[in-house]
């Protein structure tokens, strides 16, 4: 198939996604043997077929060697070259119709080559990790890769029973047989396929905040010799779970893991209701907490509230870089209006070669993205005065609940909760590469008025590209 473009697929990856048809819900069967990094899978796709009778679709997968593969229980014919399987089934799918697809396939998993290095399944020293914003997913399932086809996941991983599996969802059984344990994740909310997450590891499992008080079950998995250093780093994500509800709503899902790599990444990583870091993320001088909330304001803004192509990834990486101004203001650290000057000199001094809401796939990762986002958003504030934003905001994240979004949806959002014209602001920002002036304060410069959260001690006891 080569770059053919299939209908309404993401400009940014023509090679990514089918809108043909959707997914509703994948249930992956795995089993994985670090050593020789040998990963044996069957996948059932439970999917809708679109608008118009579907004689063939795709599903992206890497170059796993394919056993059969079964469309409503019959054998199709298919083909499978460049990261993608072309199914024609025995007879055309009728228009709305539901169906399943079955995939068996195996091999040694691999991250997609990219322009930012590999992406999705990556090897470890001691077990594996999966990174895969944008387009890493097929590196180790067969998917409609492209990040407006959300489902529910069933995912069973056996691996030998020393190593810890996490993947984003509820727990619901482990069972040990032999020397081999089976774990199985259920993720229930609708869930893009780049946010998959899965990490293999050597890992202690210690609880964040006290369970007693209710509120969002907070785990984390971490190497046992990092765990002092951890304790401090992440004292403070109970707070920032509470502040972040307040401002954008309840949390969109039933609890949230955090995984420390025992080596380093280049930056952390979100996934569905799991965030992963890298031991060079955890320093025991919180020196990275503004990516502890980074990855956590993710679960509101580019996982609940999922973007319909990656021309608007600017509405992920500028809401959490804004929510990380928003933590450090309420928390006694600087203000969100200091933080977006020392973003404005930075800007002033670099390229003005970039469009916020229609990057190109060469700059969408650009560090002057996640900066002019989040200015975008605090210009938006300043418009709005505190009691209006943090409206639209929480609106945002409630109204789009497990929802799709793209930038205009946006726009005309913020349009709603404005008493005067905010087009050409929101022009200049999000359309024009010139930078515009920094953005004033439009009466109180604070969140409204609660108590700050203090420094805290303890609280808890106990590689790719994304999302810094």
């Amino acid at each position: 198939m080569g770059g053919e473009r299939t209908s309404g697929s993401d400009p940014y990856f023509p090679d990514h996604g089918d809108s043909r048809y959707r997914v509703h819900r994948y249930e992956l069967a795995l089993e994985y043997r670090p050593g020789p990094n040998r990963l044996a899978g069957t996948a059932r796709l439970s999917a809708i077929a679109g608008r118009a009778p579907l004689t063939e679709f795709h599903l992206n997968l890497s170059e796993f060697k394919v056993g059969r593969i079964l469309v409503d229980g019959r054998a199709p014919h298919y083909t499978h070259r460049g990261g993608r399987l072309r199914v024609r089934p025995a007879k055309p799918l009728p228009a709305g119709a539901a169906f399943t697809v079955e995939v068996h396939y195996a091999g040694n998993p691999k991250p997609v080559r990219s322009p930012w290095g590999g992406l999705g399944w990556e090897e470890l020293t001691d077990g594996a990790l999966v990174a895969s914003q944008p387009v890493g997913a097929p590196s180790w399932y067969p998917c409609n890769d492209r990040p407006a086809d959300k489902a529910s996941y069933h995912i069973s991983v056996n691996t030998p029973s020393a190593y810890t599996v996490v993947a984003g969802g509820r727990l619901l059984t482990r069972t040990t047989r032999a020397s081999t344990t089976t774990w199985v994740y259920e993720q229930s909310a609708p869930t893009s396929s780049y946010l998959v997450g899965l990490s293999i590891g050597m890992h202690q499992t210690v609880l964040l905040g006290d369970p007693g008080l209710g509120g969002v079950p907070q785990s984390a998995h971490v190497p046992a010799h990092l765990l002092p250093r951890f304790s401090r780093d992440f004292a403070r994500q109970p707070a920032m779970m509470k502040l972040f509800e307040e401002l954008f709503g309840p949390y969109p899902f039933g609890e949230y893991a955090v995984v420390v790599a025992d080596e380093e990444l280049d930056v952390p990583v979100e996934a569905q209701g799991l965030s992963l870091f890298g031991a060079n993320h955890v320093d025991g001088a919180r020196g990275f907490e503004r990516l502890v909330a980074h990855e956590l304001a993710h679960q509101w803004f580019g996982n609940s509230v999922t973007i319909a192509d990656w021309r608007h990834i600017w509405l992920n990486e500028g809401l959490a870089k804004y929510a990380e101004w928003l933590w450090s203001e309420r928390s006694g650290g600087r203000t969100a209006q200091e933080l977006a000057a020392a973003a404005h000199r930075m800007l002033s001094a670099q390229p003005q070669d970039l469009k916020l809401a229609d990057p190109g796939r060469k700059l969408m990762f650009d560090d002057r993205l996640y900066e002019r986002g989040g200015l975008t958003v605090h210009a938006v504030r300043c418009a709005l005065g505190d009691t209006a934003f943090f409206r639209m905001l929480r609106d945002w994240a409630t109204v789009h609940r497990h929802g799709v979004v793209t930038t205009a949806g946006f726009t005309a959002h913020v349009a709603r909760h404005a008493t005067e014209p905010v087009d050409e602001l929101l022009t200049a920002w999000l359309y024009q590469p010139s930078l515009p002036p920094l953005p004033s304060p439009h009466g109180s410069p604070s969140i409204p008025e609660r108590p700050a959260y203090p420094p805290t001690n303890g609280g808890s006891t106990g590689r790719g590209r994304s999302s810094a």
